[in-house]
C-alpha cells in the first residue's frame, strides 16, 4: 500500500519546556529517584520509558514507593505470572484500599470546586469530603451492603457523585455510574445487568439554560430494578415531587441521620473490584467492564502524577459526565493531593466562554476536553487568548477523537501559546490510556507525543510484525495493570474476543495508528470503522480532517457501503445554519480530499445530513450508520446521546 500524504508530511515542532520547566516536574523528579536507587543514567522520557517497560517489576513497585501507596505491597514476585494478557497479577500478595489513597490531606483547602453552567457554584473542602464519605459509608453498612455489593450513581458530574464512589470504594463494595442524560432503557442495560443494592439519583440537571426534569425517569428506573434496597435522593434542581419516589433517603437527611467520625478503610487484594463500566453498547447491551482497586491507582497514578503532573495545590479539570471514563480518571487526581474541578452542563452556555472564565477564576492548572469541543471553538473562531490570561494553566489534555494538525494549530494560536498540549488515547477497556502526552518532550503539530510509561506499545501489521511510518493495529505487547478482571458475568470469552482474538497473548485495542519518526502517534480511527475501497485500507480520521478545514461544514461522518462486490464511501456532512450542499461545495470538498489526502479518499457521494449520531461522550458513531445504510438493524439506539438522528439514514435511498 502506498503511503497517504497525510504519512508522508513532517510534522513541525510547536512546544518544547525549558530547563526549568522540567525540573519542576514530577516525572523529573521520579527520575532523579530511578537514578539515585539504580544506579543508572536515565536523562528523557524515551530512555525512561524503554527502562519502565523492560523492568517492569520495578517499574511498578517504584511507583508505589515515589507516591507513597498506603497498603501493603506483599512479598516477591510483584508481577505474577510475569506476561499474562490476561492473567498477570501486580502486587498479587498485597493490599490496600483505593479511597483510603484519595483521602491523605484532611484540610480546609478545597478538595472538589463545582460549577453547573451559571447557575451553581460551590466548593467542598478536604475535611468536608472525608465527612460526607464517612456518613455515606456508614449509612451502606447500616443498610448491609458489603464486600462486593454494588452501589450505582445515576447523577450529574456533581460532588455527590464522587462522595458515593469514596465510601463504596472505602467498604470494598463496587461503584458504577451512568449520566442523567441516559434515558430509561439505556440505565436498565447497564444496571440491570450488575444488580446494584443502593442506586443514587437525583432529579434533574442544567443544560443550554433550562432545567432538565428527570424525576418520571428516575421512578421507571427505581421501579424496575429488582435488586434495589433503598435510592438515595441528591436534588440540584430542587423540583418538589423528587421526595415522591418510593422506598427513598434525602441525600442531605442522611449526612445528619447517619453521620460518622470513624472512617474505616477494608484493605482488599490489587485485584479486587473498584469500578464495573460499560462499553458505548451501540452494537447491543454494553459489556460490563470490571476494573481493579489495585490497578487504577497504579495507572492512574503513570498518567495523572507523572504524564500530567497533578500534586498537592494543584487544580485539575476534565469535561467530561460521569458516563464516560474521563471521569474516573479526573476524580484520580485528588489521590495526588490535587483539587477537582468538576463541570456539569453544556460547554457553550450562556456562552463559548464559560469553560476558559471557570478555567481563569479558578486557577485551573490541568484544562482536559474532547477533540471535538476543540475543533468547535476553531469553527467558532473563538480567541480565547485575547479575553482571558490562564497564567496558571500548564496543560490542556484533549482526547475522545483524533486531535487533527490545524487543532494544534488552534491551540497554540489562541488559547496559549506556553501550555503544553497533551493528546491522550486509550478506553473505558483499560480506564487509562496507551499513549499520550508527558511535560519533559516536544509537541509536534498533529502528534500524540509518545507511549505511556509502563506500556509496551506497537503498530503492528496484519501479519503481527511492529511497524514504523506506516498504518496498523495498535496493540500492546507486555502486561498492565489495568486489564480488567473480567465482564461482569462473563465466562472470559466475551473478554477474549474482545482484545486477544487477532493476536495470541497480546492486546489488539483497535485501533488504526501510525508511529511516526519522533516516537509519536497519529490515530486514524477505529479499525471496525476503517474503510477499505479497492482493497486500500484508510482511517476515517483522515477524511474529516480534510473536510473539516472546509469553513462551511461543520461535521462529518464517513461509511463504506456494499456496492458491486466492493465498498463506496458516502460522505455525510453537516453544513452551517442555513446552508444548503450544492455542486460547488461537492467540488470544493473533493478537491480539497483529493488534494490533502489523496484520490483513494474521495467519496463516491456527499449527503447533507441535518445531524450526526453520536454517543453519551460525544464519540461518532460511524457503525450505527454504517449498518443501516447497509440494511442492518440496530440492536442498541439507548446508548445514542441522540438517537432521532437515525431516522434520516433510515430513510435514505441511496
Amino acid at each position: 500500500m502506498n503511503m497517504k500524504n497525510s504519512e508522508l508530511e513532517t510534522n513541525k515542532l510547536l512546544w518544547k519546556p525549558n530547563s526549568e520547566k522540567i525540573k519542576k516536574t514530577s516525572i523529573n523528579k521520579f527520575i532523579q529517584h530511578i537514578n539515585s536507587i539504580y544506579k543508572i543514567k536515565i536523562e528523557n522520557f524515551t530512555s525512561l520509558h524503554k527502562w519502565s517497560v523492560e523492568n517492569r517489576s520495578d517499574f511498578w513497585n517504584e511507583i508505589w514507593d515515589f507516591y507513597k501507596i498506603i497498603g501493603d505491597k506483599g512479598n516477591k514476585p510483584y508481577l505474577d505470572p510475569e506476561n499474562n494478557l490476561p492473567g498477570t497479577k501486580f502486587f498479587p500478595r498485597g493490599k490496600l484500599n483505593y479511597a483510603e489513597n484519595m483521602l491523605k490531606k484532611n484540610n480546609n483547602d478545597p478538595a472538589i470546586i463545582f460549577w453547573s453552567e451559571d447557575k451553581i457554584k460551590n466548593r467542598i473542602s478536604w475535611i468536608e469530603l472525608r465527612n460526607q464519605v464517612s456518613a455515606v459509608a456508614n449509612y451502606l453498612k447500616k443498610k448491609g451492603v458489603k464486600v462486593g455489593d454494588r452501589v450505582a450513581a445515576y447523577l450529574p458530574n456533581m460532588p455527590e457523585t464522587i462522595i458515593v464512589m469514596l465510601a463504596t470504594a472505602s467498604i470494598g463494595a463496587i461503584f458504577s455510574s451512568a449520566s442523567p442524560d441516559f434515558g430509561v432503557e439505556g440505565v436498565l442495560d447497564r444496571f440491570g445487568q450488575i444488580e446494584p443494592k443502593i442506586l443514587v439519583t437525583t432529579d434533574g440537571y442544567n443544560f443550554n439554560g433550562r432545567e432538565i426534569n428527570i424525576v418520571e425517569k428516575v421512578n421507571d428506573v427505581v421501579q424496575s430494578i429488582q435488586s434495589l434496597e433503598e435510592t438515595v435522593l441528591v436534588p440540584l434542581i430542587n423540583s418538589n415531587e423528587i421526595s415522591n419516589i418510593k422506598n427513598s433517603i434525602l441525600y442531605k437527611d442522611l449526612l445528619k441521620e447517619y453521620e460518622s467520625k470513624i472512617l474505616e478503610f477494608e484493605k482488599l487484594p490489587l485485584n479486587h473490584p473498584l469500578y464495573i463500566m460499560f462499553s458505548s453498547g451501540t452494537t447491543g447491551k454494553p459489556k460490563c467492564i470490571v476494573h481493579s482497586a489495585g490497578g487504577v491507582l497504579l495507572k492512574h497514578l503513570v498518567e495523572v502524577g507523572l504524564h500530567s503532573n497533578a500534586m498537592d495545590n494543584k487544580r485539575f479539570f476534565y469535561f467530561t459526565t460521569c458516563g464516560w471514563m474521563m471521569w474516573n480518571w479526573l476524580v484520580s487526581s485528588l489521590m495526588l493531593n490535587s483539587t477537582v474541578c468538576l463541570y456539569d452542563g453544556s460547554p457553550f452556555y450562556p456562552n463559548s466562554d464559560i469553560l476558559w472564565e471557570y478555567a481563569e477564576k479558578e486557577k485551573f492548572s490541568f484544562f482536559g476536553t474532547s477533540a471535538k469541543y476543540i475543533d468547535a471553538l476553531s469553527k467558532f473562531k473563538n480567541k480565547i487568548c485575547e479575553k482571558f490570561l490562564l497564567e496558571n494553566l500548564e496543560a490542556i489534555g484533549s482526547t475522545g477523537s483524533p486531535l487533527v494538525h490545524e487543532s494544534f494549530d488552534y491551540v497554540y494560536n489562541n488559547i496559549k501559546k506556553d501550555v503544553h498540549l497533551a493528546s491522550i488515547s486509550g478506553g473505558t477497556d483499560i480506564v487509562g490510556c496507551f499513549v499520550g502526552g508527558n511535560p519533559i518532550s516536544s509537541v509536534y503539530r498533529g502528534e500524540i507525543q509518545g507511549p505511556i510509561l509502563g506500556m509496551d506499545v506497537h503498530v503492528f501489521d496484519e501479519d503481527g510484525n511492529s511497524i514504523v511510518k506506516r498504518q496498523g493495529e495498535l496493540v500492546c505487547i507486555k502486561s498492565f495493570p489495568t486489564m480488567p478482571i473480567k465482564f461482569w458475568k462473563d465466562n472470559g470469552e466475551k473478554y477474549h474476543q474482545a482484545y486477544f482474538n487477532k493476536y495470541d497473548n497480546i492486546w489488539n485495542h483497535g485501533d488504526y495508528i501510525l508511529k511516526t519518526e519522533n516516537n509519536g502517534f497519529i490515530i486514524y480511527g477505529r479499525s471496525d470503522a476503517t474503510l477499505n475501497p479497492g482493497g486500500v485500507r484508510i482511517g476515517t480520521a483522515e477524511i474529516y480532517r480534510q473536510v473539516e478545514k472546509i469553513d462551511d461544514v461543520l461535521e462529518s461522518l464517513v461509511i463504506g457501503q456494499i456496492w458491486k462486490n466492493d465498498t463506496r464511501l458516502i460522505l455525510f456532512v453537516v453544513l452551517k445554519e442555513n446552508l444548503i450542499l450544492n455542486s460547488n461545495l461537492i467540488k470544493t470538498i473533493k478537491n480539497q480530499l483529493r488534494k490533502g489526502a489523496s484520490p483513494r479518499h474521495v467519496p463516491s457521494m456527499i449527503i447533507q445530513t441535518p445531524e450526526i449520531p453520536k454517543t453519551k461522550s460525544g464519540k461518532i458513531v460511524e457503525l450505527a450508520v454504517r449498518d443501516l445504510v447497509n440494511g442492518k438493524e440496530i440492536k442498541n439506539i439507548s446508548a445514542l446521546a441522540n438517537p432521532e438522528s437515525l431516522d434520516f439514514y433510515k430513510n435514505l435511498k441511496i
